[in-house]
């Protein structure tokens, strides 16, 4: 048995603490000292895992019928109880030489009295890049000798080993991405191996470090131990970009230097390096549970998961794992950290399908297995099983494109929290969305600033080209372009970059079907480039919406209602929904339903106060309608974000191509109060 002293090495100062009585030791075997040096550590695997349950939850207590739950999931409620008030006395037994209470006990819950037990694992928790000494502790398994206590106590304890490893190893990857020097990079890479054995990208440096300091031996001798490793661990072998690097290393050429660390969180010069990582998420589909049906509903549970798997292969950022694959991994207790360890997913979608009757309950939900197995979007489905093929299709197809928004908005946020440094092509067409969403014309730019930089770190990103023809667009919409000829010259090469780069992509399709349109004043062949992105993505919520918009332009407003129908049935909390639904106040507009004009462009104008384009058909409903004094407030709140507008600029940006429709736009402009130059 390890000796208390050992425990303290990497200890933080708060330790020192006079309140501290008991300090317990939970990676590895459980140990627990009193500062006398006494064990106090309980000597059955149920105790033990009682005092691991509350110590890894505090400062939170926890519920006694939680904890019943944990220890002793096969036995009935009121048994279970009664086991657990008799472990709990143990406890107290056990930890009485401590000479302090250190639980608090109440009627419904245990927990830990603060500031009396030092918990290993809390200090690994609180590591920091600049305070990383405690990653030492993490040098095992935590909790190592108490698998098989209980099956549901399996579960959490699976799940808070991920949670303790991915704290870790994200601080870890921190330091080495920061790290430049090929002893430093040596050392954490080293750490971070011994946090995740298979991190290929921790492996990767190691080689490289020992390559730069001449080892070439040395760089070959931790690719085979790398390929060991995996071979072992998830039954794999080195990536390309692995293998790439082990053949510039035998051949002598020079191993590409540490990446340097830029002094400034929002350095965005040119000449800033950056550390290279993969374009999307991995993402595993689970057949759906079946809870009060018969087998004869099995079909429809795997045939939703077949669907919403092939849904998402559609969308070019996400890595999609076969949900036959997801199910030989996952044990009964679909163990999300397991999944997230062999398959090395991000994201999990779970589900259940339930009968009532003729009726049938699908509820599908979005776990985050990189923070905590959190449920981050769940949706609930209520249908007639009358056609279950049309069933699933329509199931499936809400919620792809969901998802798809949901992962991005996830995904966009974490960008945003890494440092600009660190970030790649990827990462800032990530961080550039919510900047291009808000229309602040200061985080607007700057978001075009990210995409420009993503364009030179990858010239050949097609989905960076795409998002900065977008923005590019939008910068002509709210007359921000200084330069309108040049702008739109570049819009329009960038979209055709994107789908040149890309041809299977549906997004840059519909993005250069938009520019193709508003841009070049297009139609017929905008239609036919957002007919191609509906063909290669029919989930694609942005196709439909922006084609209902070229639509408008042509006239045909009910094939345009149509298209917009379905872009909100796919996505109805979609984020850009200030621009897309802007397309139903036009629509109405057109159609002389002036009240139903005014009461989308209220609507709309509350999504998103700083987007303009809203308060165009708005207010030329207000002018129709002579409702002045509405008009005059929209009318001041168009020229506060485009001041200058006037019907002159209107006509020469419109999408509407019939010059009747044309002068109906106008005419309610000109009645709402609208200069013409």
């Amino acid at each position: 048995m390890m000796h208390p002293d050992a425990t303290l090495q990497a200890q933080s100062t708060e330790v020192t603490s006079p309140l501290v009585s008991v300090r317990l030791r939970l990676i590895g075997h459980m140990e627990a000292w009193t500062v006398n040096s006494e064990s106090v550590l309980p000597p059955g695997r149920k105790t033990r895992a009682l005092l691991a349950i509350v110590a890894l939850s505090q400062p939170r207590p926890v519920l006694r019928s939680r904890l019943a739950e944990l220890l002793w999931s096969r036995r009935p409620e009121e048994q279970a109880r009664a086991s657990l008030r008799q472990e709990i006395h143990r406890l107290l037994e056990v930890l009485s030489p401590s000479g302090q209470d250190i639980l608090a006990i109440t009627r419904d819950s245990l927990a830990l009295r603060p500031g009396v037990v030092w918990v290993d694992v809390e200090e690994v928790l609180r590591a920091t890049t600049a305070n990383p000494g405690s990653l030492a502790l993490l040098d095992s398994e935590l909790l190592e000798e108490l698998d098989g206590v209980d099956p549901a106590f399996d579960v959490w304890l699976h799940a808070e080993r991920e949670r303790l490893r991915d704290r870790a190893r994200g601080v870890a990857e921190t330091l080495l991405a920061e790290a430049s020097a090929p002893e430093t990079l040596i050392q954490v890479a080293q750490q971070l191996l011994s946090i995740d054995r298979a991190h290929e990208g921790a492996w990767r440096a190691l080689m490289r470090a020992h390559a730069e300091r001449g080892e070439r031996g040395m760089a070959v001798q931790s690719y085979d131990r790398c390929r060991a490793v995996l071979a072992d661990l998830i039954d794999a072998v080195p990536s390309p970009e692995t293998q790439a690097l082990l053949a510039e290393i035998r051949s002598g050429k020079t191993v590409r230097p540490s990446l340097p660390v830029a002094t400034q969180a929002n350095d965005l010069r040119p000449d800033t390096k950056v550390i290279p990582s993969r374009s999307g998420v991995k993402v595993g589909v689970l057949p759906l549970t079946l809870m009060g049906t018969d087998d004869s509903e099995s079909h429809l549970a795997l045939g939703l998961a077949e669907e919403i798997t092939s849904g998402l292969a559609r969308f070019r950022w996400l890595f999609l794992v076969s949900s036959s694959s997801v199910a030989q991994v996952i044990n009964e207790s679909r163990d999300a950290a397991a999944m997230r360890r062999t398959l090395g997913l991000d994201y999990a979608l779970d589900g259940s399908v339930q009968r009532f009757g003729k009726r049938l309950r699908i509820t599908i939900r979005l776990v985050d297995l990189q923070d905590g197995n959190q449920i981050v979007w769940a949706r609930r489905f209520d249908r007639t099983s009358e056609d279950l093929f049309s069933l699933q299709d329509e199931v499936a197809a809400e919620v792809v494109a969901q998802v798809d928004q949901e992962i991005q908005l996830i995904e966009s946020r974490r960008a945003i929290r890494r440092p600009i440094q660190q970030c790649s092509a990827y990462d800032l067409v990530l961080r550039a969305r919510p900047s291009m969403a808000r229309l602040d014309h200061t985080n607007f730019m700057q978001g075009g600033e990210m995409l420009r930089r993503a364009i030179t770190l990858e010239p050949e990103f097609a989905n960076a080209h795409a998002q900065l023809a977008f923005w590019l667009q939008f910068l002509l919409q709210n007359s921000w372009a200084d330069d309108i000829e040049a702008t739109s010259a570049e819009a329009v090469l960038h979209a055709e970059r994107a789908i040149t780069l890309d041809p299977q992509d549906a997004k840059g399709f519909a993005i250069a079907g938009h520019v193709r349109g508003f841009v070049q004043h297009r139609l017929q062949e905008a239609v036919a480039l957002h007919d191609r992105a509906i063909q290669l993505n029919p989930n694609l919520a942005m196709a439909w919406a922006l084609s209902g918009m070229a639509f408008i332009g042509l006239g045909n407003l009910d094939e345009a209602e149509r298209r917009l129908d379905r872009y909100k049935q796919l996505s109805p909390m979609d984020a850009a929904a200030f621009n897309y639904d802007t397309g139903f106040c036009v629509i109405a507009l057109m159609r002389r339903n002036y009240e139903a004009a005014v009461i989308a462009g209220r609507a709309v104008s509350e999504l998103n106060p700083a987007f303009s384009g809203a308060a165009k058909p708005y207010l030329a409903a207000l002018g129709h309608m002579g409702q002045e004094q509405e008009a005059s407030i929209v009318l001041r709140r168009l020229l506060k974000l485009e001041p200058g507008f006037t019907i002159k600029r209107f006509l020469a940006t419109t999408l509407l191509e019939r010059e009747e429709d044309r002068d109906h736009y106008t005419e309610g402009l000109r009645r709402a109060g609208v200069a013409e130059e």
